[in-house]
């Protein structure tokens, strides 16, 4: 982020103060909210499920969507934590360490597969990803990566808001193939988080009560009208010419047929005169051609 909007008189500010600050100047009639603490700990983590289940424009409101941008799988499994408990719609966003490949994912609890039905290997191996860490090295960044993945998700959320589109459950960014593969998971009915479970059966009772009508459209039937005149079409090659413009058929396995076949080229004979020997010299037949 900081390569975003952190610009260099904000040094000393935390990173949430700095987009505040910079994004109030871009737009002042948003209204901003700011918190800067770890969601991971108890008592910020029941702080922040109080600002999901209270902190929309009306108050004791929920949330409509939230967006995550974090940078480590603690913080974001603990969003999905309080979303499957909240029933919360949000949207997870993330760039790579090479800094070439990013994604978004919009997850809705119980319908769509949550960040820990298929959490990463440090998730579900339950490594400490501060381990990995290298002391002295930073992982790769590129602003470019996350502008895109940034607009891809903002993208996203106004198609999910404003009801146009199609909204996408995942979609994936390569850079270094301009690839952007796009899917969409189902929950796991094994998934570790017992809140995501409980969505899913909910998820099931509610689509058994609601069914979704399915709308069969009937193709008209074409009707040609009357034929008064009598026309007819009709081919301007007969089957005679056909066969003769058609050359030999291969043996083929069943079921495959040709859709036309190379007629064989006949050799045209040349007639030619014959040459006969003449005791003229050619200067001799030359002054005969002048002379005619």
């Amino acid at each position: 982020m900081n390569r975003l909007f952190f610009q260099p008189h904000q040094a000393g500010l935390s990173k949430v103060q700095a987009a505040e600050h910079t994004l109030r100047k871009i737009n002042p009639d948003v209204q901003f909210e700011v918190h800067n603490y770890n969601i991971t700990t108890v008592e910020n983590f029941q702080h922040f499920m109080d600002r999901i289940s209270n902190g929309g424009l009306e108050d004791g409101k929920p949330v409509d969507l939230i967006l995550s941008c974090v940078d480590n799988f603690e913080a974001r499994m603990a969003i999905n934590t309080a979303c499957n408990e909240l029933g919360q719609i949000w949207m997870e966003s993330g760039v790579s360490e090479n800094a070439v490949s990013g994604h978004i994912q919009l997850i809705i609890p119980g319908e769509s597969a949550c960040f820990a039905c298929a959490p990463p290997l440090v998730v579900a191996a339950n490594i400490d990803e501060k381990t990995l860490k290298r002391e002295g090295v930073c992982a790769a960044s590129l602003p470019t990566t996350m502008g895109v993945v940034a607009g891809l998700l903002v993208q996203n959320v106004l198609k999910y808001l404003l009801n146009f589109g199609n909204v996408s459950f995942y979609l994936g960014y390569n850079a270094m193939q301009d690839f952007f593969p796009t899917m969409a998971m189902k929950p796991n009915p094994q998934c570790d988080d017992r809140n995501c479970r409980k969505q899913q059966e909910e998820y099931k009772k509610k689509t058994a009560a609601n069914p979704k009508e399915v709308v069969c459209v009937e193709e008209e039937e074409i009707v040609h009208e009357d034929n008064d005149w009598g026309i007819e079409l009709v081919s301007e090659v007969s089957e005679e010419e056909l066969k003769a413009a058609s050359g030999p058929a291969p043996d083929l396995p069943e079921g495959i047929t040709l859709a036309y076949t190379i007629p064989v080229k006949e050799e045209k004979s040349i007639d030619e005169a014959p040459v006969t020997d003449s005791e003229e010299s050619l200067e001799e037949l030359m002054a005969k051609m002048k002379s005619m």
